[in-house]
């Protein structure tokens, strides 16, 4: 049987008007700061309704490319947008795509370590000594779970202090976006307990070792620390997510067997 084609849906003309506004901006060469053509030029540019051009300015702020000010001296002014909304849309697209460790794994093993190397010589004093401190957080830790937690994210945010060097702004993305996805992998299936040493000993030990290999400048040796880093993470990852799935279990078997001995339960089976 031939399934018949979902059809497109329309775009308004808002939508058209908000891209075709995003291509002059880029077209023209705008940077942060600039100002857009008031309300009264872009309805006679476009021939629509002042309610339709506010509707795509509207659309512009949302998507974090403007900023719009009422009153004299307002408009809508350029604004360089983070990269929080783009991640947490396109986390919110896989939330429910049941995604694991592995899957996450197997592409930070091939993209962290292309980004390791493409900052090597582009690591200002400050930012080594960022690093640095990260180190130092990390290992001043105590027992208990929310810090192990903290842990966990701290270890997160030392390869984020590397994305902000990056000199390819689609590799930085990408790695910062698998950064987040672990980071809510951290938070949803709580792998920051039990408290886990030797993962916590490894991460530390490649973390320092590869800030002395970025002081070197020694691009093979942070190309192998950081390749053989991200396998390792990736075990302990895998290890974690497996003792957690077994805990998961015994806790189902518990609470079924819990069931089967309850009084209420009982008593509802005699009146059947």
């Amino acid at each position: 049987m031939v399934q018949t084609p979902i059809p497109r849906r329309r775009q308004k003309l808002a939508e058209l008007i908000s891209d075709d506004i995003k291509r002059w901006i880029a077209s023209e060469g705008m940077t942060e700061g600039d100002r857009l053509p008031n309300e009264k030029t872009l309805m006679e540019l476009y021939g629509c309704a002042k309610g339709t051009v506010r509707e795509a300015l509207k659309i512009l702020e949302v998507e974090g490319l403007v900023t719009l000010k009422t009153g004299p001296g307002g408009g809508a002014i350029l604004h360089t947008p983070s990269m929080e909304p783009a991640s947490r849309m396109l986390r919110n697209f896989l939330h429910f795509r049941s995604l694991d460790g592995h899957q996450v794994y197997q592409l930070r093993r091939l993209l962290e370590v292309e980004l390791a190397v493409s900052v090597v010589g582009k690591l200002s004093p400050e930012a080594l000594e960022s690093l640095a401190a990260n180190i130092d957080a990390c290992e001043c830790h105590h027992p208990g779970e929310e810090d192990q937690r903290r842990q966990r994210f701290l270890e997160l945010e030392f390869h984020n202090l590397l994305a902000k060097a990056c000199p390819n702004p689609l590799l930085a993305f990408m790695c910062r976006f698998l950064n987040d996805m672990l980071r809510d992998l951290v938070v949803v299936k709580k792998a920051y307990v039990p408290e886990r040493k030797q993962f916590d000993e490894a991460n530390h030990r490649y973390h320092r070792e590869l800030v002395e290999a970025y002081r070197n400048e020694d691009k093979e040796r942070v190309r192998q620390l950081m390749d053989e880093h991200m396998r390792d993470a990736e075990a302990h990852m895998s290890a974690l997510e497996a003792e957690m799935a077994d805990q998961m279990l015994i806790s189902q078997e518990t609470l079924f067997d819990a069931e089967q001995d309850s009084p209420l339960l009982h008593l509802i089976k005699q009146a059947r």
